[in-house]
This record gives C-alpha cells, structure tokens and sequence, in this order.
C-alpha cells in the first residue's frame, strides 16, 4: 500500500511514522508513505514567499486554501495502476470507520490523503478530482494531518503481515474495549480488583461472548 500524503507541513509525520507498528511496516516494506507539499509547486515571487491560501470569496473569517497548487501536487504522483483513492478531510464528509478501512486495504494500492488548513480547501478541489469527502469524527480540527494519521494508522493495520502473528487479537479489540494481564488480582489503595473470571477459565467459548458483550 502506498499512502500520498499532500501537506504544507510533513515534518508533523516524522516521529509518528519512524515508530512501532507503522515504523516497522515502512521498514519492511508492507507500506510507503510519500509526501508532497502545496508550497513546492508555487512559483516563488521575488520575496520567495509562497502563499498556499487566500481571502474567501463572499467574505468570513479566515482563508482558504487555494486549488491551484494541490491539483498540481496531485498531478506530480506517479500510480501505476488504477487501483487509487483520493480523500479530502472534512467535518461533514463519510464517517470513516473499521469496515471502511477494510475495504481500502483490499481494494486499493494508493490513496492519496489531501490535508487542509485554514478554513479549509477550494472546492472545486474536490470536484475535479472526484475526492472522497471523509470525517473522522464531528468535531473541527486545527488541520487535515491529525486525520491522515489516523487513516494511515487504521489501514495499514489491515495489510498482511503489518500485525503479525497478533492480529486476530487485536481485532478483538473493536468489539472489548477491555483487556487484561498480570497480576491476576491488582491491589490498590487498600483494594482489591481481580481479573474477570471468564478469563481465567481456559472455555475459549465464554470468553470470545464475553469480548462480543455477553458479560
């Protein structure tokens, strides 16, 4: 899989992409990851100052990133196949979810994650390149990196071999949100909390119903 990342500021990726998991799938080649920023495909003035937004038009707070210098930074990457998904960040856009980030890891082998700034992007964006408009939450961001994060996270993790032998068991994780591990019983401020019992039991039965909310 490899992930396009269109971005004014790709310095922001650098600490989360070198560790664990997705560290480890970049250096084992399961993913790429592969920036591009707006500002690089902007002729530079005689000041050398590169704007990437502007004032919107029929006024309100803020700017608005400018179309030309994303569908620029679109055009510059190199996919080989047909098998591509573009993906604007918007509050208002598809829930982005597990079954979502399924389906990309099967269908796809690039996708291209444009992250905005400011009041958001032109819109017209969008309509040119027919962009899938994704939300992954009802709240407002500073930007669209935080989301590319997420989506980089929660895809790779569906490839073969990103896991390893613990995938299935971090699956489970989606229908429990509670695990457990040593010691079996925690003793705190004059309490104690034991592990469930149905976990102790060894009946793989019980405890998978347990996981699925039949506690």
């Amino acid at each position: 899989m490899n992930f396009h990342i269109i971005t004014i500021f790709p310095e922001m990726f650098d600490s989360y992409l070198k560790e664990s998991i997705i560290g480890r799938a970049i250096k084992n080649k399961k993913i790429s990851i592969k920036f591009y920023n707006p500002r690089d495909f902007i002729k530079a003035p005689k000041n050398n100052y590169k704007p990437v937004d502007d004032k919107p038009y029929g006024g309100g707070p803020g700017m608005v990133m400018r179309a030309e210098p994303i569908l620029k930074a679109v055009e510059s990457i190199k996919i080989k196949n047909k098998k591509s998904k573009i993906i604007i960040f918007s509050p208002s856009g598809k829930k982005f979810d597990t079954v979502y980030a399924k389906n990309s890891a099967k269908k796809y082998t690039d996708i291209v994650l444009i992250s905005g700034r400011y009041e958001g992007i032109d819109a017209r964006v969008q309509k040119i390149l027919k962009a899938q408009d994704l939300s992954i939450g009802d709240y407002v961001l500073t930007g669209g990196e935080l989301p590319a994060m997420i989506l980089i996270d929660s895809i790779a993790r569906q490839i073969p071999g990103v896991l390893g032998k613990y995938e299935s068991l971090e699956e489970e994780r989606v229908s429990s949100s509670e695990v457990y591990t040593r010691p079996e019983v925690l003793k705190y401020k004059g309490k104690n909390y034991k592990v469930p019992k149905v976990l102790l039991s060894g009946n793989h039965k019980k405890i998978d119903e347990w996981r699925k909310g039949g506690k």
